[in-house]
């Protein structure tokens, strides 16, 4: 990618994640790059592709995080629960939730590229949760792994409005921890 391409993409993470993707245009995205909106087209086609860009890089970013949590972990049953580790690291500088929950509340169309990227985001997790479940030995580990998906979705949709007195990433993070337990017991 160019410099102007990185640069357009950099703007419109930022812009896309802070104030939304159907509220930012490509005037703004533009603008905050440095570049015209002719070059943006250029490197891009159209927002939706920059959209799906800006997405797959988070993503990219995403999984080498929670794969590196994995892969330190040296026990099996410990690495079922180490994407809630990966999203407390995470989640220290996007204090906006998570911004593939947002993509796919804004964008509702299955055939965007986005919503797609976004949905298999999604389900990559599922899927490592499985993955992971039945590598430690847990019985049923399809169930568990919707558990503990539905447990990390919530644990980010809740980041963002604070509760106290509790965190709720700890809360979640003990809960999965207690339930990968009480599956292999």
């Amino acid at each position: 990618m160019t410099p102007a391409g990185r640069r357009i993409v950099a703007a419109a993470e930022e812009l896309f994640y802070s104030r939304g993707i159907t509220s930012v245009g490509v005037d703004l995205i533009a603008e905050h790059s440095g570049v015209t909106k002719r070059t943006l087209y250029n490197r891009f086609g159209s927002k939706d592709h920059l959209v799906a860009v800006y997405l797959a890089g988070r993503d990219q970013r995403w999984r080498s995080l929670v794969r590196a949590a994995v892969d330190s972990c040296d026990d099996p049953v410990e690495a079922v629960t180490a994407p809630f580790d990966a999203l407390r690291t995470w989640s220290g500088t996007n204090t906006r939730g998570c911004a593939f929950i947002n993509a796919l509340a804004e964008l509702p169309d299955p055939d965007h590229p986005a919503y797609r990227i976004a949905a298999d985001q999604k389900r990559w997790l599922l899927e490592l949760f499985e993955e992971l479940a039945t590598a430690a030995g847990r019985p049923d580990p399809a169930t568990l792994a919707a558990r503990l998906l539905v447990l990390h979705e919530g644990a980010l949709a809740t980041q963002p409005i604070a509760l106290p007195p509790h965190d709720m990433l700890s809360v979640s993070t003990d809960l999965a921890r207690a339930l990968v337990r009480a599956d292999g017991a």
